[in-house]
């Protein structure tokens, strides 16, 4: 059973072998990180058709004896000012992923920290006010490298306002945390409210009784 260190302590906390010792599935992770990618696109790229710019309801020539070419409208996609053909649209870029995917996709991602020795535990009864310099210190005496993700959960803020200056340091919540966040860093550190929430949210089982895969 996988096991991680207490920050700050000598003790150790075993970790739920469901959520942080599942088997590394690449398609999984990978297709999660291109949802998560995905559905952050803001899609609100536009640009206006020939139908939507103004001008060009006459034709700007005659067909014949111009020795120009021929135009029927300053509207065109040729003309300068003129429409953009095949521009982009306001769209959604998300697409769907199921449930049993995205939870395995998780447990993965948990599974290669865990297995890298990159999980700290941190008791956040130790901060009754905001502290920056003890929450550096305590990242420092772990001695992990940084990226490093903070999960904690919506009512220990205190810890939340201590680490959240700290350069290259990423406060959630559980329930905000993906794979992309995961696999963008070094190390995690979970307080023991957030980690019970994210081995639950990893680890659920169906209304069989049988965990998901």
């Amino acid at each position: 059973m996988p096991d991680a260190p207490i920050l700050g302590g000598a003790k150790k906390v075993k970790l739920d072998a469901a959520a942080f010792g599942a088997r590394f599935k690449k398609a999984l992770v990978h297709e999660s990180v291109r949802a998560e990618q995905a559905a952050r696109r803001r899609g609100t790229a536009a640009t206006k058709t020939r139908a939507m710019v103004s001008g060009g309801g006459a034709k700007p020539w005659r067909q014949k004896g111009t020795g120009r070419a021929r135009a029927g409208s300053s509207r065109s996609p040729v003309w300068t000012g003129g429409g953009v053909a095949f521009g982009p649209h306001p769209r959604s870029y998300t697409f769907k992923i199921n449930r049993k995917e995205r939870r395995a996709a998780l447990r993965s991602a948990l599974s290669l920290h865990a297995e890298r020795g990159s999980v700290a535990i941190i008791d956040t009864s130790a901060f009754t006010a905001p502290r920056t310099r003890q929450a550096a210190d305590l990242l420092a005496g772990w001695g992990q490298p940084q990226p490093t993700l903070l999960v904690l959960a919506a009512e220990e803020s205190s810890a939340a306002l201590s680490f959240r200056n700290l350069a290259r340091v990423a406060v959630v919540t559980p329930e905000n945390v993906g794979v992309t966040e995961l696999l963008g860093s070094a190390s995690l550190v979970v307080s023991e409210p957030a980690l019970q929430a994210l081995t639950e949210r990893a680890a659920r089982t169906s209304k069989s009784g049988e965990e998901e895969s």
